[in-house]
């Protein structure tokens, strides 16, 4: 829905719009807007949780959280019902929509929480003091409250203390903290990987006691955060703790026996991983897994960590594809041409360049392919010579016969073997000449037949997949996989001055 006609269900001739770019100085100055707001109508108000954090930190907040004594219904006065939405009033929370750009802010009542009977969330909630509110949090650098307004910090639960000496600790008692939402385990090691921050011993402790019941979170939570953690600055040090709090057979069971099965390729992994330089996840994920499991493994992988069939298709293509382009100025044109205009070359050369700086290789045939790839698209992905429809003329039965000479054909063509249509079309008559020495009969499909897989093979060259052929190209040097397994693809400012850790 567009946000006028959310903010006003009148409208009916709305123009749909997309997702407005949040500019964090307005974002900053609507969080500032909300707390003066609250204020003025005679309540307590602070930022509260990870944006305080962030802000003590000298980092910008990703997003905002105001907690305040004003109960959920008093918010709503305050801000207008067409300014927010009561999605959490169960628990407290109000989200108050800012103008353009600005995004929105949740608003949360001090509470405290009751039983928690799933491990995930409070069965209820009573309002609370600000001291409660902040006893009930996950982490002491999460528990800090601040004032943007005098920019004084409130701080119930030493979290300065551990801001300053880096260290992620629960707030009280770590079993009970992990025991109200066990997915606070995995948190507590991407906050490592994303702050570079020491887990607390104590904290540690309570991992190893408890991990096995992060398998009772669902794997939905358990991939965004594992998305996080892969992409974070931190993310090898972060996968080694979560082999050593005892997290990772319960989130990667496929790498659970690699660091005693095979230390040294789980330190290279690590270290490759350490060294992307863009990494998303399924990267990520690739170079932590390369050379422990096959590609088909691998989608398997994704799809129980609940990745989306591209991601899981990503990740399978880098691991078929991790070693193609070492020597790939020696290899032929054909074999490195597909991976080149593959959409997802970039993560596959950040891998490759990863692992040639942890193995000391050269990264000279790394060079040359990004030379390579700025070739103009008629030369690097030029228009095929022979396609679908030149093959229907000569009556061949249905069949990979199509299939296998238009890979050929490609293949020619791209290594400069044919270099011309009449070339190619000389080529194909010989071609298929000796095919009809091999096949004793010819087809004998009637014209709609013949229209129809014309239809169908069209468009058929070069958006083909090209198959592994390894009696006419050779595998690359060290590789259990031809580069030509893999599918082809074509081409007045209120905002206050950030506070300071002291």
């Amino acid at each position: 829905m567009c946000e006028r006609r959310r903010h006003d269900p009148a409208i009916t001739d709305c123009v749909r719009e997309y997702p407005v770019p949040i500019d964090p100085k307005k974002q900053r100055e609507f969080a500032v807007e909300v707390v003066t707001r609250l204020r003025e109508a005679g309540y307590t108000a602070y930022w509260a949780g990870g944006c305080v954090r962030d802000e003590l930190l000298g980092r910008p907040p990703v997003d905002y959280d105001v907690a305040t004594d004003a109960s959920p219904d008093e918010v709503r006065d305050i801000f207008g019902r067409r300014r927010t939405h009561a999605v959490g009033a169960a628990f407290g929370v109000i989200t108050v929509l800012g103008p353009r750009g600005a995004g929105q802010v949740e608003v949360a009542t001090f509470r405290s929480d009751l039983s928690y009977s799933d491990g995930r969330r409070p069965d209820a909630v009573r309002f609370a003091t600000p001291q409660e509110d902040a006893l009930r949090r996950d982490f002491t650098i999460n528990g800090l409250f601040y004032d943007p307004l005098s920019h004084e910090v409130i701080d119930y639960v030493h979290g300065l203390e551990d801001l300053r000496a880096r260290i992620i600790r629960a707030i009280g008692d770590p079993r009970v903290r992990f025991a109200e939402d066990y997915l606070r385990m995995l948190r507590a090691v991407r906050f490592v990987a994303q702050l570079r921050f020491k887990l607390d011993e104590g904290t540690l402790a309570a991992i190893r006691e408890m991990s096995e019941r992060i398998q009772a979170v669902s794997r939905e939570r358990i991939a965004a955060e594992l998305e996080k953690l892969l992409t974070a600055e931190g993310r090898a040090e972060a996968v080694q703790l979560l082999h050593e709090s005892g997290l990772l057979p319960h989130i990667l069971p496929a790498m659970a026996s690699l660091p005693a099965a095979n230390e040294p390729l789980w330190r290279r992994n690590l270290a490759v991983l350490g060294r992307l330089r863009r990494p998303n996840v399924s990267s990520a994920l690739a170079a932590l897994v390369g050379g422990a499991i096959a590609p088909d493994d691998a989608r398997r992988l994704a799809k129980g960590l609940r990745l989306s069939s591209a991601q899981g298709e990503e990740l399978a293509w880098l691991l078929e594809h991790r070693q193609a382009l070492d020597e790939a100025s020696n290899r032929p044109w054909s074999q490195i041409q597909p991976i080149l205009t593959s959409p997802w070359i970039d993560d596959l050369l950040d891998l490759a360049e990863a692992r040639a700086e942890v193995e000391g290789r050269p990264k000279t045939d790394l060079d040359w392919c990004r030379e390579k790839r700025l070739l103009p698209p008629e030369a690097l992905n030029p228009p095929p010579l022979i396609r679908g429809d030149d093959l229907i003329r000569y009556d061949l039965p249905a069949g990979p016969v199509y299939r296998q000479i238009l890979q050929d054909a490609w293949r020619n063509q791209l290594d400069g073997r044919l270099q011309t249509r009449e070339e190619a079309l000389a080529w194909l008559e010989e071609r298929v000449a000796a095919k009809r020495r091999d096949v004793p009969t010819t087809s004998t499909e009637d014209g709609p037949g013949k229209e129809r897989r014309r239809r169908q093979l069209g468009a058929a060259s070069p958006a083909i997949e090209v198959e592994d052929r390894r009696d006419e190209s050779p595998a690359a040097p060290g590789s259990n996989q031809d580069a030509m397994s893999g599918p082809y693809r074509g081409g007045g400012d209120t905002a206050s001055s950030p506070p300071s850790l002291g």
